[in-house]
């Protein structure tokens, strides 16, 4: 199948980028729809859920392959409703850090393993249908839901702080891709690891990486931040995410026009 037909991004160095930038604004722009706007856990999660569902059903019913633009939205809103349902178990309901990350772990074992038994593998390189386009979803959304809740309980219950938290999580990411890379040299394969299981493990700490980041750059200087606020923190990565997103589509059309010319896809 030809890789320009699948529904989600090849995994480059704008991937990672992009994905740490939404990860960021997801616990950014949680804290200020809910704070700043005085909308509240529960109105906010009304209306970020709201657009994520009209985003994903554009997504799932107009969409037939990758489109940065439509995905990166899906994930940004991904990244902001996960936060919400950690914030509203944890703030709203009650439920300890240690409990959310428990039940969001299992959550996420419980999708990959249905996804596993229904398609046979958990490779984000062939998302070609809409059922596996489901399945891929879902894993993100508990993704979201779980980096938020195990970001926060290390930076602040366990009271580590944004930034050592931020390089604890930079360093498990740094030694997965070492793990995963230093495969091809044959004195260390016992050390191999599956290139699905890295992928999986790289995103699911990437969002409490972002979410470190994102705590850093916004708390107050008094509560261990850099003292920028939700609003400048938000703005700054959002324009980032937008000025890669216009790059990365510029790159698909042409992409796109060059596969139609071969007949490598239907003009």
């Amino acid at each position: 199948m030809n890789r320009l037909l699948n529904r989600v991004p090849e995994i480059t160095i704008f991937f990672w980028i992009i994905k740490i930038l939404a990860t960021t604004v997801g616990e950014t722009a949680a804290d200020f729809l809910a704070v700043n706007l005085n909308l509240g856990l529960t109105g906010t999660s009304v209306v970020m859920g709201g657009l994520l569902i009209a985003v994903l059903l554009v997504q799932f019913l107009k969409i037939k392959r990758y489109e940065p633009a439509s995905y990166w939205a899906a994930v940004v809103l991904m990244s902001i409703v996960g936060t919400l349902i950690t914030d509203y178990l944890v703030d709203g309901v009650g439920i300890a850090l240690t409990t959310t990350t428990i039940a969001f772990s299992l959550a996420l074992i419980a999708v990959f393993v249905s996804w596993y038994l229904s398609e046979k593998t958990l490779s984000v390189h062939k998302i070609f249908t809409a059922k596996r386009e489901f399945f891929y979803w879902a894993a993100i959304l508990f993704t979201f839901a779980l980096g938020t809740a195990a970001g926060d309980l290390v930076a602040e219950s366990l009271d580590v702080g944004y930034a050592f938290s931020a390089l604890i999580f930079a360093g498990l990411i740094g030694l997965i891709a070492l793990v995963y890379y230093v495969v091809k040299i044959d004195a260390v394969r016992f050390l191999k690891m599956d290139a699905v299981l890295s992928f999986w493990l790289a995103y699911i700490l990437t969002r409490p990486l972002g979410a470190s980041i994102g705590d850093l750059l916004s708390q107050p200087v008094d509560a261990g931040g850099l003292g920028l606020g939700t609003v400048a923190t938000s703005g700054i990565f959002l324009l980032a995410i937008l000025a890669l997103v216009i790059y990365l589509s510029a790159q698909q059309r042409k992409q796109t026009m060059s596969a139609k010319r071969v007949g490598a896809l239907p003009a």
